[in-house]
């Protein structure tokens, strides 16, 4: 005759559920973000699978369930900032209506995107061209950067933006400004994004419109 253990006694709720939730898995998002985190602490360059795996609190294995390794990691983290970016180029506000109105637009929706995604953004803004992912994205911030001269230059024809102003500079000064938010902008204090591109889109347009007019 087998032998047999005395029942134990059922555990009590709370641990039923602490048993159960154990450390908190990841989905494919969250090891995005938090890849581009490390990315933007460390440098690209200097992020190791480990090091990922560290911030993470998984294994490497964990991590490539997700993805093929670092390099993906990168591009999708890049392509996440820039796919955000192109689609305010393409809201009916950014499209439609005066050249001056269609700028503001696309100012006020990429500060939105800086505040929405602003680890893959940062990233975005610190690339130097070191690999074919990298310079993929430059290529791509350059179009980005045309689309605003181009509406700098319709404005200026239209008469709606003054015409002492190179489409170039000023729009390389517009982002400047809008890419400068990264440095400073904490998400949990001060103004939320809102707010932020109203008080940008004050100081920039005032000295924009060939009316002066807010």
């Amino acid at each position: 005759m087998s032998r047999t253990s005395p029942a134990e006694p059922a555990p009590a709720r709370g641990q039923v559920a602490r048993r159960r939730s154990g450390r908190p898995g990841h989905d494919a998002d969250s090891v995005l973000r938090v890849a581009a985190r490390v990315f933007n602490e460390r440098g690209y360059d200097g992020t190791s699978m480990e090091d990922l795996a560290r911030a993470l609190g998984v294994t490497k294995s964990a991590i490539y369930h997700h993805v093929s390794g670092k390099t993906e990691l990168l591009r999708r983290s890049l392509d996440l900032a820039l796919d955000a970016l192109f689609a305010v180029t393409r809201e009916e506000a950014s499209t439609t209506g005066p050249a001056i109105d269609r700028l503001e637009n696309v100012l006020h929706g990429s500060v939105r995107v800086l505040v929405e995604q602003l680890p893959h953004v940062t990233l975005l803004l610190r690339v130097r061209g070191n690999t074919e992912v990298e310079k993929h994205a430059l290529t791509r911030r350059r179009e980005f950067d045309h689309l605003v001269a181009d509406l700098v230059r319709e404005g200026i024809a239209a008469g709606e933006i003054r015409d002492d102003v190179d489409p170039a500079v000023a729009s390389r000064l517009l982002f400047g400004m809008v890419n400068s938010i990264v440095e400073w902008y904490k998400p949990d204090r001060g103004l939320d994004a809102d707010e932020l591109a109203d008080s940008l889109s004050r100081i920039a347009f005032r000295g924009l419109r060939a009316d002066g007019s807010a």
